[in-house]
């Protein structure tokens, strides 16, 4: 049956309405799509053209903490190239060769890569501006000039191990470099063009230049004049001594902060390359532990002190030995001390005073305060590689173990810890917690961004007990094993130390000893706690107070006298025997005639060796000071002048 007209006109109708309503939504949806959806588009297309170029921040400078600059970013140019943009690659192979004083055979295996970007290398990463202009003036195509950070060490092996490197990425590999890298390194810019999806450049389309956020500037708790000091230090005991390894540590003991840290052997971090990896892998001062021997007597003490067990003026006497579980432990001094007081056990480094100071404390106690005092965890320090050290389990200490703890041996630490444990008894009883980072700067403004602030651990002992062990340790340095670190008016507190090294098999290294001297000064108000320990030292008599104590005794007076801390008058005198260096003081010379100078100063009869500077009859100025003791034989510069001092 055939359809009329109206029916037929009816389904036209219908066909027509549902195409325009097709139409209508193609139109929306076209509408839609260009003005509502055209901008994300728009972003989604450009990310698929879009070819960057990365542009590195520089790295944060590094300085100490009086500003003198220990790290830093130079900007160096580096030559980058598109592959698919380079029509004639052997063309530029070749140009691009005698540019950089390169093979072009090894430039042309680069640029004939399959990938976005290459580094033109060899030759091309890290380049002088020389050489970079002459690269832009080639004017290839697909040859870019781009900036990378080459990091450079001003003073060179200074604070080392410290600063650690970064790479060549902008990376950073060790030390402070590493350990705060997301912070030094900043983040990357771009340069940024269209390319098609050959990686060709699309023509009319100009480039975008992203620029980096450079790395926050970084400034440390080291003083370069005090780390001068040290490591001339060490540069004397490897000469004289030829040591395996050298480890110095200076810190402030109230805050904390770390003013000086080298270590023998050391490298040059703008040429880490030309080292052992284990050379610049181990910070020495933090990584390293071992039997600390003697220094570790100032626990046993400042324990027995503050739990009463003992007091200095109670007699001991030392037969030269002491026996435990049914076994002799001998004094180093053969014969023994005899009778003698606390304080002369102290004076004396006498071990079997020692070890009756750790009976009388029990294991329970002794080990309560050595952990009390930081050993056997880590420190904190906010450095890469510390070590832990090792302690007797408490259920393993039996007679003999705590015996030999209370003295030293059997216990093994890390210089760093025994720097804060003393830190505690010069600051009054509170265990600081390490640190080198001062202050965090933005470094387009200078503005501070962080003060890294101190931080107390805990209280391990009392005032009253920190002080007494403080006055003990200056009596060591000017009546006991320590007085080669004495230095007239610095009232120098100190330990030695002696201890045999430990053999991995069991027993002790035969010859091979660790000597170290723990110092701090003035006693009356330490403002400086300064460590060393010396490695298998090649010397005749080797023992801290031979070997490491003068050492830290020039440390600390230098540092103490360029910090500008006053002389004292009241500390305990040095006592001098048969045989000892005996100083002599400088006479008051500037102000006088030449012809005076000379008759006060035979009137002295000083045995000073005189040093003029300059011409004239009138002494204007001298050097040392009048007053200061030296040794006998030391010279005394006068400075003359035509004109008497006004």
């Amino acid at each position: 049956m055939r359809a009329g007209i109206g029916t037929l006109r009816k389904r036209l109708v219908i066909v027509l309405f549902a195409l325009a309503a097709v139409f209508l939504a193609l139109i929306g949806r076209l509408a839609y799509i260009q003005l509502i959806q055209a901008p994300w588009l728009t972003e989604k297309a450009e990310d698929l053209w879009r070819r960057n170029i990365p542009v590195e921040p520089k790295r944060g400078v590094i300085t100490d903490r009086t500003g003198e600059v220990l790290a830093y970013n130079g900007s160096s140019p580096t030559v980058v190239a598109i592959p698919s943009q380079i029509k004639d690659k052997q063309a530029a192979a070749e140009s691009l060769a005698k540019t950089l004083g390169v093979k072009s055979q090894d430039i042309l295996s680069k640029i004939s890569k399959r990938t976005l970007l290459v580094y033109v290398m060899p030759g091309g990463r890290k380049i002088d501006e020389e050489k970079a202009k002459a690269v832009r003036n080639l004017k290839l195509p697909g040859i870019y000039i781009t900036e990378e950070g080459k990091r450079n060490y001003p003073l060179e092996t200074l604070a080392a191990h410290i600063l650690g490197f970064s790479g060549i990425d902008n990376q950073g590999l060790t030390g402070l470099e590493a350990w705060y890298d997301s912070r030094l390194r900043g983040k990357a810019g771009s340069i940024s063009f269209f390319a098609n999806a050959k990686g060709e450049r699309m023509p009319n389309e100009n480039d975008t230049y992203t620029p980096p956020v450079n790395g926050q500037n970084l400034k440390l708790t080291i003083d370069k004049e005090i780390s001068t000091f040290v490591q001339r230090e060490v540069q004397n005991v490897v000469a004289n001594y030829n040591p395996d390894g050298v480890m110095v540590i200076v810190a402030d003991p109230k805050t904390g902060e770390i003013l000086a840290m080298e270590n023998y052997p050391t490298f040059n971090p703008s040429k880490y390359k030309e080292y052992p990896q284990e050379v610049f892998n181990r910070n020495l001062t933090i990584w390293k532990t071992f039997e600390p021997g003697s220094t570790f007597k100032i626990v046993t003490l400042a324990a027995a002190l503050e739990e009463k067990k003992v007091n200095l003026n109670e007699k001991f006497f030392d037969p030269g030995y002491y026996e435990v579980a049914g076994r002799r432990i001998r004094c180093w001094k053969a014969g023994g001390h005899g009778s003698e007081t606390i304080l002369e056990v102290v004076e004396n480094s006498c071990n079997p005073g020692f070890m009756m100071m750790g009976q009388r404390l029990g294991k329970e106690k002794l080990f309560e305060y050595i952990r009390k005092f930081g050993f056997g965890q880590k420190t904190g320090i906010d450095m890469p590689g510390e070590g832990n050290g090792i302690l007797f389990k408490l259920n393993r200490v039996g007679p003999l173990e705590l015996a030999t703890t209370s003295f030293g041996q059997g216990v093994s630490v890390t210089p760093i810890q025994q720097v804060m444990a003393v830190s505690a008894i010069a600051n009054g009883g509170l265990l600081m917690q390490p640190h080198v980072a001062k202050e965090w700067t933005d470094p387009e403004t200078g503005n501070v961004v962080e003060t890294i602030q101190p931080k107390v651990q805990r209280r391990v002992v009392s005032e009253e007990t920190a002080k007494t062990v403080r006055e003990t340790l200056e009596s060591v340095v000017a009546q006991g094993t320590g007085k080669n670190a004495f230095r007239e008016g610095y009232r120098i507190g100190g330990k030695t130390g002696t201890a045999q090294v430990a053999s991995p098999g069991g027993g002790y290294k035969s010859g091979h000893y660790i000597v170290s001297f723990v110092g701090m000064a003035p006693v009356d108000d330490p403002r400086l706690v300064a460590y060393i320990a010396v490695d298998n030292p090649k010397a005749g008599v080797v023992f801290g107070g031979t070997i490491a104590a003068p050492v830290i005794g020039n440390i600390l007076a230098d540092s103490l006298h360029y910090l500008g801390v006053p002389a004292r008058k009241n500390g305990i005198p040095r006592e001098y025997k048969y045989g000892d260096i005996v100083p002599v003081e400088v006479p008051q010379v500037a102000g006088l005639s030449l012809e005076e100078g000379q008759r006060a100063m035979i009137q002295n009869a000083a045995n000073l060796r005189v040093e003029t500077v300059g011409s004239g009859k009138y002494i204007v100025a001298q050097a040392p000071t009048a007053g200061t003791k030296v040794p006998p034989g030391s010279t005394l510069r006068i400075y003359l002048s035509d004109q008497p001092v006004p």
